[in-house]
């Protein structure tokens, strides 16, 4: 009975916004250190920031501790990749950072505690997931931009070589030139040279921007939009669920249940509806 006590006090106090709260600030000020320490600092403060190093990795073992006691399945625990991802930065991040063969590992790695700032944030979560499943989707819109880059820059690279090598002397230097193009980097200057020889070579550049970035900007964006609403949706649904599996276990609501049969399965369905999407996205 008190292991039960125990685990419902780390579990509220895992779920605690306050502490998730402290847990954000803990962060914040792990990467607004690391930060500093790329500044000459006095030498009184070389002794502080190890403090704070040394304070923050302790807090983390605290914080990922609190949250494996907090599971009542301790297995499952490790099944999630969040768990895996921020246990792995907090025992790296124990490594001595100074005087030691592994300083500069472990300097590298308390720069990407900042990255657990994703774990910790549901949105940010939702947003890092949405983008991974889109880039099957984006491979293909790149891999079509690769194209017309490619054929951009060879028709470049042989009309443009003798008006400007240093920008159309062979064809990877043109892609590196297309590049700076797409991007509006000074390309009006880039236009106006050929022009010179070639008067209707704004021809070549105005559609090169209306394909890479207008098109190709545009699909890109509407891709991960509509992964990131299907996501979105996932996530409502299996929120939904257990709110309301748990009201149900702690006897907070009573109702029949058909009704509770009917509404679980329509999350669920909705749940098994966007997976669903993502796998017939993914096999197109």
């Amino acid at each position: 009975m008190q292991a039960s006590e125990l685990q419902n006090k780390f579990e509220r106090i895992r779920a605690n916004k306050w502490f998730e709260a402290f847990v954000i600030s803990v962060i914040v000020i792990s990467a607004l250190l690391v930060g500093a320490k790329t500044y000459e600092l006095p030498a009184g403060m070389s002794s502080v920031t190890l403090f704070l190093d040394w304070f923050i990795s302790a807090f983390f073992l605290t914080e990922i501790t609190i949250r494996f006691l907090a599971e009542k399945r301790k297995r499952y625990f490790f099944k999630s990749f969040w768990n895996w991802f921020d246990t792995l930065i907090v025992i790296i991040s124990l490594i001595p950072a100074d005087d030691t063969e592994l300083a500069l590992i472990a300097r590298l790695v308390r720069v990407f505690r900042v990255l657990r700032m994703i774990s910790i944030i549901p949105e940010l979560r939702i947003l890092l997931v949405s983008l991974v499943k889109a880039l099957p989707q984006l491979g293909y819109v790149m891999l079509l931009m690769f194209i017309i880059f490619y054929i951009y820059a060879a028709v470049g690279s042989t009309l443009f070589e003798t008006i400007n090598p240093v920008l159309w002397g062979d064809i990877t230097i043109s892609m590196l030139t297309l590049f700076r193009i797409m991007t509006f980097e000074d390309w009006t200057d880039v236009m106006y040279e050929t022009q010179e020889v070639y008067s209707l070579s704004w021809i070549f550049y105005l559609t090169f921007i209306f394909f890479t970035a207008f098109a190709f900007l545009n699909m890109v964006i509407g891709i991960v939009v509509n992964v990131m609403e299907r996501e979105n949706e996932k996530a409502r649904a299996e929120k939904e669920a257990a709110i309301l599996e748990e009201q149900i276990a702690q006897g907070h609501v009573e109702p029949t249940l058909h009704d509770v049969l009917k509404e679980l399965r329509e999350l669920r369905a909705q749940v098994a509806s966007q997976s669903n999407k993502e796998y017939v996205s993914k096999a197109d």
